[in-house]
């Protein structure tokens, strides 16, 4: 007569790996006897979903990217007892990349609000710049909110003073970006650099783009 403890499989911790790293996850089986040498026990570890799937003690994940975060499954399982399924949650790690930073128009005593996006694990810090000088929430007429992955910069009341070239950083533990956003008057238009050229100076492109174009024919 044969007889086989049901075996169980132990928790598996979550790992965190960043970007380029080996990791490996194990699941082990333990409180498993066998009255009989002659026994077999047959372990299938499959790691579900259109990512990876494979046999096995281990699975390997080389060449890590940030797409490969997510839920994988280990299942064991013999002829005498169902399989038993514990899941691990995987998450990398990387540093801050900006999805969405766009310059924005506002008029004299206007509300203006400059958006800044971006993509981080973990979740990127936000701070806003004019030039050299770092702007505060709630100073000089300006309001910062931040939440998860974007920062808003408003302004209440346009002034002047406020129209210019700013600039988004975002940072985490990985590492530091940055993008430059503009908040302009209207009747401004951008050059190819980006920066806001008045009413007078856009009239003059205009002409020497058309006067380039003609002198071709």
């Amino acid at each position: 007569m044969m007889l086989m403890e049901e075996a169980r499989l132990p928790a598996v911790e979550s790992k965190t790996p960043a970007h380029n790293d080996l990791k490996q996850l194990r699941a082990s089986v333990h409180d498993q006897r066998c009255l009989l040498d002659a026994n077999v026990y047959n372990l299938l570890c499959v790691c579900t979903g259109n990512r990876i799937i494979t046999e096995g003690e281990y699975v390997e994940m080389t060449g890590i990217t940030k797409d490969m975060s997510g839920t994988y499954e280990c299942i064991t399982s013999n002829d005498i007892s169902p399989p038993d399924v514990r899941s691990v949650q995987v998450t990398v790690n990387y540093p801050p990349v900006i999805s969405r930073a766009r310059s924005t128009g506002s008029a004299l005593g206007q509300k203006g609000v400059l958006w800044c996006e971006a993509s981080a694990v973990p979740v990127a810090d936000f701070h806003w710049y004019k030039g050299e000088r770092r702007l505060l929430n709630g100073f000089n007429g300006v309001k910062i909110e931040n939440k998860g992955k974007e920062s808003m910069l408003t302004f209440f009341n346009v002034s002047e003073e406020d129209y210019g070239n700013y600039t988004c950083v975002a940072m985490n533990t990985l590492g530091i970006t940055n993008a430059s956003i503009i908040l302009y008057g209207p009747g401004a238009i951008h050059d190819l650099n980006n920066r806001a050229l008045s009413p007078a100076c856009s009239f003059l492109v205009l002409n020497l783009l058309t006067l380039s174009i003609l002198s071709r024919f």
